[in-house]
Formats: C-alpha cells, structure tokens, sequence
C-alpha cells in the first residue's frame, strides 16, 4: 500500500456547492475568531478512554447495536475551550454491514446535517456534523436516530 492510499478518503455525503462554499465561510471565520476558553471540556469514561460527555449516549448505544466506534469528539462550540476540542463534531465507526445499513439510514435521515468520508485502507467511517454551530445538536440527532434505528432493527 502506497503512502497516498494509506490516507485516502471518500466522501460519500452529497452537498450542494452552495453548502461546501458556507463550510468554507464558516471555517474561515472560525480560525480568525479571537479563542477564549469559556468551559473546559467533559469527559467521561467509555471504553477504556476518555470520551465528550454529549457523545456518550450515541456511543454508548452504537457499541451496544455492534457498530463499534474508534474516535470521538463532541466538537467546538462558543461554550467550550477551543483549544481542546477539534472543530466539528465527529465519530469514526468500524466498517461492518450493521454500520453500512445504519449509516445509509442516517444519510436518509440527517441529510444537509451529516457528512460522511470512507477511508478504505482503514476500513472506517466518519461520521461529522457538516457545520461547525451543529455540533450539539448533531450528538443529539445521531443519538436519536440510533435510538429509532436500534427500535426498527428489533422488530
């Protein structure tokens, strides 16, 4: 495997130029943005790591339903420390056919909300919010969207 392939991605969500171009904005608005550290940042245990107290129940459920989750963090917001947290809101999960099923149902579900990359050599998924002011609210949607997957899957 050649150094390139180790790192390449697939983005598999499908977003308008006008979505990319507001991405793009908000980045850049973000990085010129003066940082304060406003709440640090909180954790729990989970796992034998440290994960982001707001990702906790969407995790804690994945892993539950055999999608197993490798990375995780809740993301930046005005509310926390910025310095230690990474820009978007963001879960990597293990490729299996549950995970292919339910990130379909998610794509379906969160749509503008979700972006979705494929790295292949590492056989992965990340799962982002796609803006950074979702982040919250993107730990709470994967989180009730698991809850409805996990009650359709059980029928």
């Amino acid at each position: 495997m050649s150094r390139g392939e180790e790192f390449d991605e697939h983005v598999l969500s499908i977003h308008s130029q006008e979505r990319w171009m507001r991405k793009r904005r908000e980045v850049d608005e973000w990085e010129k943005r003066q940082k304060f550290i406003k709440k640090q940042k909180e954790t729990v245990s989970f796992l034998n790591d440290e994960v982001d107290t707001q990702l906790f129940p969407a995790l804690s459920l994945l892993n539950d339903m055999n999608i197993i989750t490798q990375y995780s963090c809740a993301g930046v917001s005005v509310w926390d420390d910025p310095l230690n947290h990474s820009l978007y809101a963001y879960v990597t999960v293990l490729d299996s056919e549950e995970t292919r099923d339910f990130i379909n149902y998610l794509q379906q579900g969160m749509r503008h909300r979700l972006l979705v990359t494929y790295e292949p050599a590492r056989k992965r998924y990340d799962l982002s919010s796609f803006y950074i002011q979702h982040n919250r609210s993107f730990c709470f949607l994967l989180y009730r969207y698991a809850i409805c997957w996990k009650s359709r899957t059980q029928w």
